[in-house]
């Protein structure tokens, strides 16, 4: 399990996030609702390990990972998609999956077939460069290239944004498959409460650096005071 206990985050004078609790477990998706600007992707990228909080903590597996920088994370089983994908435009989709291998020991540097099931265009487009992808067909090469970690925790950042439907549907085939296998915990960042209320068990929503709400899809859904924080 995850656990965030408390955490402060700040950028330089500025603090971003204020005594932020959370956790997510093995089988569950834990869905981090907000507007822009409230410090969802703040909290990821204290989850990754891109930014350090000033107090409170951050555990896996039971021990303390607050300051474990990312690449160790990675080799902890911790997996991040950041928003914007951050795949590499000038190499191509192959190349792109096997810059996952540093992170592995080299019995496992290999392409599970599995990701091609899950992502059957990336199979066909091997040899173009991700730069020439769709966004859509980048998104799930960033999710491709996370899941050959072999990830107990996957964080998802916003795999939505600018994405078209079609590849929405696909992308979320992809996370209730890896959800209802029980094997990873995953945290999914989202805008949007009626696409997240069909993927994630529990939810928190934060306003301006606050946990402001929290529970499960059922009471979000139903709670008119959620839908009047995220403006639906």
């Amino acid at each position: 399990m995850l656990e965030v206990s408390n955490v402060n985050v700040s950028y330089g004078a500025s603090q971003a996030l204020y005594d932020v609790s959370m956790s997510a477990e093995v089988g569950k998706v834990t869905c981090v609702l907000g507007r822009n600007g409230v410090g969802k992707t703040t909290l990821m990228k204290a989850l990754s390990g891109h930014l350090t909080p000033f107090s409170g903590d951050i555990t896996w597996l039971q021990s303390s990972i607050k300051n474990m920088a990312p690449y160790d994370r990675a080799r902890h089983g911790i997996a991040y998609v950041p928003q914007g994908r951050d795949i590499f435009p000038q190499l191509t989709v192959e190349e792109n999956l096997y810059t996952a291998f540093s992170a592995l020991p080299k019995s496992l540097r290999s392409i599970d077939p599995e990701i091609y099931s899950l992502f059957p265009v990336l199979q066909q487009m091997l040899h173009r460069r991700g730069g020439d992808l769709s966004g859509g067909q980048q998104q799930q090469l960033a999710i491709a290239r996370a899941l050959l970690l072999r990830p107990k925790l996957l964080i998802l950042d916003e795999p939505t944004e600018g994405i078209q439907p079609s590849i929405i549907k696909d992308i979320q085939r992809v996370i209730e498959l890896l959800r209802d296998r029980g094997e990873m915990a995953i945290v999914l960042v989202e805008q949007y409460l009626d696409f997240a209320t069909e993927l994630a068990d529990e939810f928190i929503i934060l306003e301006r650096g606050r946990v402001v709400a929290s529970g499960t899809g059922e009471e979000l859904a139903h709670s008119k005071e959620a839908r009047e924080l995220l403006a639906i």
